[in-house]
């Protein structure tokens, strides 16, 4: 059953954070996929590790029936999904932008409102994991003020790279 979307919040950058629906889900995928294969190709090299299409619709389809977990999108002035977001009780569960506003502050922009969201469930510490070879994304969340805590897991994804936890005091 595909599920109107929930008021969002409106930025002053006419980009909205707003509920993912199943509807949302070929854009939103698209959207990590081009970002995926520019930022963790070398971790996964396509011919080797295609991205795993199916697998992540699956998964965001659970994860948005799931009322444990909070999943968004983020849409630019004309409707268009160029960000989604996922949290779960204090862990920012995923996170990304499109290709094509890397670098124009939205992630920062985004983040904040995550992290605004988070606190007013009197959060005081987030969570995320991140690809140990993925430094941008890294450098991203340093910037901002997350700090590695030393817990290292695996993706679930072949080859099964290491990931990093990081922590934010909200």
């Amino acid at each position: 059953m595909v599920v109107a979307p929930a008021p969002g919040i409106r930025h002053a950058s006419g980009v909205g954070v707003r509920d993912a629906t199943l509807a949302d889900l070929a854009a939103l995928i698209d959207v990590q996929q081009l970002g995926a294969v520019r930022a963790v190709g070398h971790i996964f090299p396509q011919d080797e590790y295609p991205f795993p299409r199916e697998d992540l619709r699956a998964r965001w389809a659970a994860e948005i029936a799931d009322p444990g977990i909070e999943a968004y999108v983020v849409d630019d002035d004309a409707g268009a999904i160029v960000g989604f977001a996922a949290l779960r009780g204090d862990e920012l569960l995923h996170f990304g932008t499109a290709v094509e506003t890397w670098g124009t502050g939205l992630a920062a922009e985004v983040h904040g409102d995550l992290m605004r969201r988070l606190a007013a469930r009197h959060v005081t510490r987030a969570r995320l994991r991140v690809f140990e070879e993925n430094h941008r994304a890294r450098r991203f969340y340093q910037k901002l003020g997350w700090l590695p805590t030393g817990r290292v897991s695996r993706t679930s994804f072949p080859p099964r790279p290491l990931l990093l936890e990081y922590a934010l005091d909200l």
